[in-house]
């Protein structure tokens, strides 16, 4: 078997754990209940407009997708995991929202080139494994001239601190797997995305969450929702002392970052516009 054969094999064996990892839990609640306003953003700062051909990379549920089909954009939400899709489309419809629903890799989009004009995600695209793919192909699919937009978890936030705290008893990540909140660091996106694109604008904001009023509450709430947090979990199996000592962490984490009830989750908003090329 040569070494390419054997580098698809591994690359399909790495997105199926991930399309796992995200059907786990109820990805859906934790957008809508914790950080609903988050896509509607993103969705602003792009400045999506009626008419707007609009793709949302690793959309889940749509968060971002759905209020950006409620501007009267022509939208496509892709995802990985079909479950999410299924999800958002039922969203979709109570709110009255139309658009296309497609299953897709973020690191091999089935789009053509510069066929949108917004290329978006929302606390999506950093959890590919290989950014500067994932990259590749936000810019790709981008027009010239058009918007590239990104809402990504910092990792000095709550919730890079809080892979921070699951790390040590998680699975080892794949060789060449990057960490996800690494997307919330400017230069590190200023790198992925190079000259290709242009008036690159790059602010630090807070998600306000009240969700959970007591420290345990995010926890339970995680434990029971937000796929990479059940995924670790599931595989410490049968370690109750380990799992006992992960509760303690993030309760701790929780209790430090909560002040009268209230969490502020720091993440990185970025928006630019892919360079258009001179003419000849």
């Amino acid at each position: 078997m040569s070494e390419a054969t054997d580098a698809i094999g591994a690359d399909r064996a790495l997105k199926a754990r991930h399309r796992a990892m995200w059907a786990m839990g109820d990805y859906a609640s934790v957008a809508s209940h914790v950080i609903p306003r988050a896509g509607a953003e993103l969705v602003g700062e792009c400045g999506v407009r009626r008419g707007d051909r609009v793709l949302d990379v690793a959309a889940g549920a749509g968060n971002a997708a759905i209020p950006a089909a409620l501007t009267g954009a022509d939208v496509v939400a892709s995802d990985l995991t079909p479950e999410l899709l299924e999800v958002g489309r039922n969203m979709a419809g109570v709110r009255g929202a139309r658009l296309e629903w497609r299953e897709a890799d973020a690191e091999h989009l089935p789009f053509a080139d510069g066929e949108f004009d917004v290329v978006m995600s929302c606390f999506g695209v950093m959890f590919a494994p290989h950014h500067q793919t994932a990259a590749d192909e936000l810019v790709r699919v981008c027009r010239p001239g058009g918007t590239v937009g990104l809402a990504n978890w910092t990792p000095q936030g709550f919730v890079g601190r809080m892979f921070a705290t699951m790390k040590p008893y998680a699975p080892p990540a794949p060789p060449g797997a990057q960490p996800p909140p690494l997307w919330g660091e400017e230069e590190h996106v200023y790198g992925l995305l190079g000259d290709r694109v242009t008036d690159v604008e790059a602010r630090r904001r807070t998600v306000r969450v009240d969700a959970f009023p007591q420290p345990g509450d995010f926890r339970t709430f995680f434990k029971a929702c937000y796929g990479p947090t059940v995924a670790v979990y599931r595989s410490l199996g049968d370690d109750l002392d380990r799992a006992a000592a992960l509760d303690r962490e993030l309760d701790a984490l929780a209790e430090e970052n909560t002040r009268d009830g209230v969490m502020e989750w720091e993440y990185l908003l970025l928006t630019a516009h892919r360079t258009t090329p001179p003419t000849a």
